[in-house]
Order: structure tokens, then sequence, then C-alpha cells
């Protein structure tokens, strides 16, 4: 059987860049060669390029997503998206993909728009009976007063800017005076900024990814921060522990997955996703849904992979198998 070209595409527009890279790295040592040929894609502002194992950078043809190397052209059968923030989690690849008729393992472009901007998610999260803690949207052109802000959120809170990720931008504001300056911080990051109470409780998270017609519910992991929360210092820089599996009771476990799972199918998401949650010891309050996840060696999926008892090698062979698989909805969880 002809091996298929995939598109492992990495990169992007935002501060989440090198973490994407990181990614990439993982995955591509971990993809089927004999069933697929891999072209790690690097997106970049200024430069869509592959580069060659003789370090030479070829141009991508944005017309149809293809590339001259040699006297050869090779176009792509897939497109694995490993890119988180913009452009590859926010729907912009995916709009782009669907136009040229090119198959990718993420959600739908709509969804992934709609779940990175976190107002709008958690307004969709809510209509599913789902806690969600109570949040403003502000922009530029509608400020309010901190005393306006707070009146509603409480001390102390969580500003983030509203699309983006990896915690680029977080705040938690303890004290009112304070208040201004995470507002400008998350502002850096995005037009949107997010305010929300914050929840005292466990950081939990779930993964899922759908083969066929299962949906594969992974091992739950508890995040321990040694920061104040978990920011990008806890996320990527050795501050925080992670436990897998996460040590609640059966019943608190089982109804995280449960709901994660009622998550992924009503919105009907594709690939692997990652649910994250408060957990204040009697419910669960959604926090947000990851659609790429991080995928280097010591990221939460990985790690919830190896405590199936798994290769990683399993998740991204599953993931490239599916892309080529019409979607169903409303699969049973496993």
């Amino acid at each position: 059987m002809k091996k298929k070209n995939i598109a492992l595409i990495a990169g992007g527009y935002s501060g989440e860049y090198e973490i994407s890279i990181n990614s990439a790295k993982l995955v591509e040592e971990n993809i089927d060669s004999s069933k697929y040929t891999i072209y790690k894609i690097i997106i970049q502002k200024d430069t869509w390029h592959y580069l060659s194992p003789e370090m030479n950078q070829i141009e991508v043809d944005k017309n149809d997503f293809s590339i001259n190397v040699g006297d050869k052209k090779i176009k792509f059968d897939g497109a694995f998206i490993i890119i988180h923030g913009t452009p590859g989690e926010d729907g912009i690849l995916q709009s782009y993909f669907d136009l040229i008729g090119l198959p990718y393992q993420t959600c739908s472009a709509g969804l992934s728009s709609l779940t990175f901007n976190k107002h709008y998610c958690n307004s969709v999260i809510n209509q599913m009976k789902v806690k969600v803690p109570k949040g403003l949207l502000i922009n530029k052109n509608n400020m309010l007063t901190d005393e306006g802000i707070l009146s509603f959120v409480g001390l102390p809170c969580i500003v983030k800017p509203n699309n983006g990720g990896s915690s680029i931008g977080i705040s938690l504001v303890e004290v009112k005076s304070k208040l201004t300056e995470a507002i400008l911080l998350a502002f850096e990051q995005d037009k949107e900024v997010l305010i929300e109470e914050f929840i005292k409780g466990r950081e939990i998270t779930c993964g899922l990814y759908r083969k066929g017609k299962e949906l594969k519910v992974l091992p739950l992991t508890e995040i321990i921060s040694q920061k104040s929360f978990f920011d990008y210092e806890a996320k990527y820089l050795g501050k925080s522990n992670e436990v897998t599996p996460a040590e609640l009771s059966e019943k608190w476990a089982i109804q995280c997955k449960s709901i994660s799972a009622m998550i992924y199918n009503q919105l009907n998401c594709k690939g692997v996703v990652r649910i994250d949650y408060i957990f204040d010891g009697k419910q669960f309050y959604f926090l947000e849904v990851n659609t790429v996840p991080g995928q280097s060696a010591q990221s939460i999926i990985p790690q919830q992979i190896r405590a199936m008892g798994w290769e990683v090698s399993t998740l991204y062979n599953d993931l490239i198998d599916e892309m080529f698989v019409p979607q169903t909805q409303n699969s049973t969880p496993r």
C-alpha cells in the first residue's frame, strides 16, 4: 500500500511557538514510518516552509499546500496540526484546509474558533448545565471600573487573555491595587480580556479522543502547582507536580470523565482534546477545552497515555488513521 504524505505542522504566530516545536518533535518520533512519510512544515508570520534533511528551507505553495523537493512536487494526503495558539488552535488553518480539501486531525474550524474564545465557550458549556466560574469580558472599547469588575467577580480573581493558551498573560489578582496591572498584561496578548472569579480547589484535567466508534477517556491528571495557580512557570518550567492518575475517589473520577465525555460529544469534538476543571470538593468547574493540547515528552496527554500502559505512538497513529474516516457523533465512552 502506498505510503501517505503527512504534513506535520508546527510553529505559529503566538508566544506558544517554542512549545509547538517541542510538541512536534515527540509526534514526529512516534509516527509509523512504514505507513506515513512525514514532512515537518514550520509556519511563521513571514514564511511557511519545509526544512529538508539537507537543511534547505523550501517554501510552501499556499495555492494547494504543496512543496517542491528537487524535481518532485509533493502533495499531502493529510495535515497533523500541532500549533498551539493561532493559527492552529483557533480555526484559521482548519478553514484553509477545508477550502483546499485537505483532511486534518483536530476539531473543525468552527469548533476550534469557539473553544479558543474562552468567554463564548463558557457560555456554551454553561448551557450544558456544567458549572463555569462567573466572568466578565472586557475590551478597550468596553472598559469597566475596578469597582464594577470586583463587585461581580470579587477577590481574588483570575485575569487572562480571552483568546490564548499556555497560561501566557494570566494573573491571579488578590488585591484591588493589582487589577489594572493584570488587565494591561493580558491586553499585551489579546484584544479581549476575561476576568473570572477565583475558584479555590484542585486542578483536574481529562484527555479524550475518538477511535472509530469508541471514545477513549484517558486517566485523569491532577496538577499541583508550586505557584499560587497553574501559570506558565508551573506549566512549562517545572514549578508543578502532575499526578496521573489523579487521586480522586471512584465517584468523583467517574463524574469528571462522564462530564468530559458529554462535552466532547455535544460539541462534536474530533481528535485528542484536554478538558480542564477546578474541583472544589463538591463539584467540577469547567475551565477550558484545549483542542491542540501539548505533546512534548513532559506534557499531560503523553503522561495519560503512558498511564494507560500504551506507547504515545498509539495515540498519534490513531489520530492520523482517524482523519481519513468520516466523523461520527455520540460515541460510547470506554
